[in-house]
């Protein structure tokens, strides 16, 4: 068995016709059915099902099928990665970015990546944490941002710095005595109707575990998952919510939200690049990994990104 034959056994097995499979991979249909056979033979299995409407896969081939592309795609990356080893960085980078980190790194993060790697095509992919958590794991994208690594642990992360979690208001709806922007108590947000994020949110399992650890219970009126719309309506004075600054520093910025430090306790948390070992990382996903730690280093030291601290270092 070897790469042609399985390269041949995925085109068979896609396009659902040995006619159809030929004509994809160049090769007379005489001769890719001897090659089917010859695996066949080799493995003493059958592999397909034929009839007059074309070509089906038994329950072998459907397992053959799964590793063949494995191993194709495995090929092409390693291609790709000796070919990238003596000259410039080239290729597609994919990242996955919470939206709260993306409504602050993505723009600078990807002008860098313009500059610096300009045969690098940048994909950054806004999602929530679960699904880039997901899509690092089955190798679909290249790095990923995640707050929570409990899950991932086996993965290589880097701690990149500790941000902390802000109230934020309308700046004519706050709604305490205290002056718009003084630090708030997380015991005096109970009252409060908050604008939150659904349970199975990462921001909002990270609310939940201070509050719970505080016998504190939130007034959650409601339950959204959309940061812009979050900001938005918190904005038109129709509740309150609980982001990193990051997060909402547009808003901020046109004097549409103010934030508040919340105090006893600080709420803070983590934030990782994260990627699979099991993935090769290509010459242009180690560069775009060293822009962004410099990106954000740059963010951080300028107060565009507030964090605590950064570390930069793999753990």
């Amino acid at each position: 068995m070897d790469i042609k034959q399985l390269r041949y056994f995925i085109a068979i097995a896609e396009e659902g016709s040995l006619s159809a499979a030929a004509q994809r991979v160049s090769v007379a249909q005489p001769s890719l059915s001897q090659h089917v056979i010859s695996l066949e033979r080799e493995l003493g299995v059958q592999l397909l099902e034929r009839s007059p409407r074309g070509v089906s896969l038994t329950q072998s081939g459907q397992l053959l099928l799964s590793h063949a592309q494995q191993i194709a795609r495995a090929m092409e990356t390693a291609i790709d990665a000796v070919r990238q080893s003596g000259g410039d960085a080239v290729g597609e980078v994919s990242f996955g970015l919470p939206s709260s980190v993306s409504m602050v790194l993505s723009v600078p993060l990807a002008e860098t990546v313009r500059i610096e790697l300009p045969k690098v095509r940048l994909r950054a992919v806004e999602a929530m944490s679960g699904f880039i958590q997901t899509w690092l794991e089955d190798q679909s994208i290249d790095l990923g941002i995640l707050y929570d690594i409990s899950a991932v642990r086996h993965l290589t992360h880097t701690l990149l710095m500790t941000e902390e979690l802000y109230f934020f208001a309308a700046p004519d709806a706050w709604p305490f005595a205290s002056p718009p922007g003084s630090p708030v108590r997380l015991a005096d947000l109970a009252p409060v109707e908050m604008v939150l994020p659904s349970r199975h949110h990462g921001l909002r399992t990270m609310i939940d575990r201070y509050t719970r650890s505080q016998g504190i219970t939130l007034t959650v009126a409601t339950e959204m998952d959309a940061l812009p719309q979050i900001k938005t309506m918190v904005s038109r004075g129709s509740g309150y919510t609980i982001l990193a600054p990051a997060a909402a520093i547009d808003f901020v910025e046109r004097g549409e939200l103010v934030m508040a430090p919340i105090t006893a306790p600080r709420m803070a948390r983590p934030v990782y690049l994260v990627r699979n070992p099991a993935k090769p990382m290509s010459r242009a996903s180690a560069e775009a990994e060293r822009i962004t730690i410099d990106v954000i280093g740059d963010l951080v030291r300028r107060g565009i990104w507030k964090a605590q601290s950064v570390a930069g270092a793999p753990l």
